[in-house]
């Protein structure tokens, strides 16, 4: 089979959600990954940030294979050796009294939601069916129906109603507009990426997120992070909610929970939010599962030891300075923090962001546009120095093609 037998055969089998860069992946190993056909690739998506740690880690891959040849799953109806292990490590580590295992980022959401709203009625006292929860536009916090209903993006929406009611919509890095939807006293929670992602990697004004922590306290509201996709030293600190000393009040992590290896997402609170949910009001077949408790606690072992938020720190300065010195008219903009960072893309003679990503790709790194004129750059962060001055060569002689 060559790649175009392996496209045909997705697109014949496959649903049509999804419109991937015309590359067909076998291999990957730390920042590269190879097709088919050998070529290699420098891995600029990194699964959205899910291999933060490098594809196929050897650390996170020991401790699946190790576990998996002595017990999966069990289901939460017993206790695991595996789970407490893993509860003990990860709420340590993030500073919570307690966590709420699930598998994916949306899920790990939608139980956000769902226990600020069971905390709205049992400790704030809002009326039954009352509860409102403050997001903002621009966001994205997966696909599920509840989520889409606070969605702001056509695509997420279209079709797909009626809606999930109980969300009140501001503009994003607007602390006037939550001053004012805070009024409101039947509002439980805001829910806020710290750095939204798929709106082109939108990096809000210095001291944002520390001044809207403060007005929630202000008005005994929850501040909710979905660090999905910032978190776990993607942005050079390991939450990107720690550039600005927040610690939220609920914490939803996913994606480099795993390092790629699984699907895990959490959510963790202290005891007075957390155990508002009781015993069959929620849960998961397979959150918290043996396999997924030994793998999360190998992948927040290698961020820790191998400093990868610092090194996320480190060589985001340097990519965004080498970005920024690109003289094209197809760049209007470089932004970013950490390792994720984005290029605003001003058409030219008909040629996008997609076009681009496929010069891109020609030259040996494969990135993917958000919002047709947006392409975000994420490399797992164990990247290197050397490694990363390769790839932004390969960056440089992709915009030259378009001079």
């Amino acid at each position: 089979m060559n790649i175009q037998d392996y496209i045909k055969r997705e697109e014949k089998f496959g649903a049509h959600n999804y419109h991937p860069l015309p590359v067909v992946l076998e291999r990957g190993e730390g920042p590269f990954v190879w097709d088919v056909e050998g070529k290699r690739y420098f891995d600029f998506l990194s699964a959205y940030s899910a291999v933060n740690q490098g594809h196929c880690h050897p650390k996170i891959v020991e401790a699946l294979t190790n576990q998996a040849k002595k017990l999966t799953l069990t289901s939460r109806a017993f206790y695991s050796a595996a789970l407490g292990e893993y509860e003990e490590y990860v709420t340590k580590y993030f500073g919570y009294d307690k966590i709420l295992p699930m598998n994916t980022g949306a899920e790990g959401d939608e139980t956000a939601l769902k226990l600020c709203r069971k905390w709205a009625y049992l400790k704030k006292g809002i009326k039954e069916n009352c509860a409102k929860i403050i997001a903002c536009e621009g966001n994205f916090h997966g696909r599920t129906i509840t989520i889409v209903s606070m969605s702001t993006d056509p695509d997420a929406r279209k079709d797909y109603g009626p809606f999930t009611p109980g969300f009140i919509l501001i503009p994003y890095n607007d602390l006037k507009a939550l001053e004012n939807a805070l009024k409101d006293p039947d509002v439980a929670g805001f829910l806020v990426e710290p750095i939204q992602g798929e709106a082109g990697v939108f990096v809000p004004d210095e001291g944002y997120l520390k001044k809207a922590y403060d007005l929630c306290k202000s008005k005994n509201v929850l501040f909710i992070a979905d660090e999905v996709q910032t978190g776990l030293a993607r942005t050079g600190k390991l939450l990107a909610c720690d550039h600005e000393g927040v610690h939220p009040d609920i914490l939803i992590l996913g994606k480099a929970l795993s390092g790629g290896i699984l699907p895990i997402s959490a959510v963790l609170a202290n005891d007075e939010i957390m155990l508002c949910i009781k015993p069959g009001e929620h849960g998961s077949t397979f959150g918290g599962n043996s396999l997924a408790a030994k793998v999360a606690i190998a992948a927040l072992e290698v961020i820790k030891n191998e400093k990868l938020a610092e090194n996320a720190d480190r060589l985001g300065k340097i990519f965004r300075e080498e970005l920024g010195s690109i003289k094209s008219d197809m760049i209007e903009l470089v932004r970013g923090k950490g390792l994720l960072n984005a290029v605003v893309i001003r058409p030219k003679g008909g040629k996008t962001a997609w076009d681009v990503c496929l010069a891109m790709k020609e030259k040996g790194l494969i990135a993917k546009p958000t919002h047709e004129h947006i392409i975000r750059f994420a490399p797992p962060l164990v990247i290197t120095e050397k490694q990363l001055r390769e790839a932004i060569g390969l960056i440089k002689e992709a915009f030259r093609l378009f001079e």
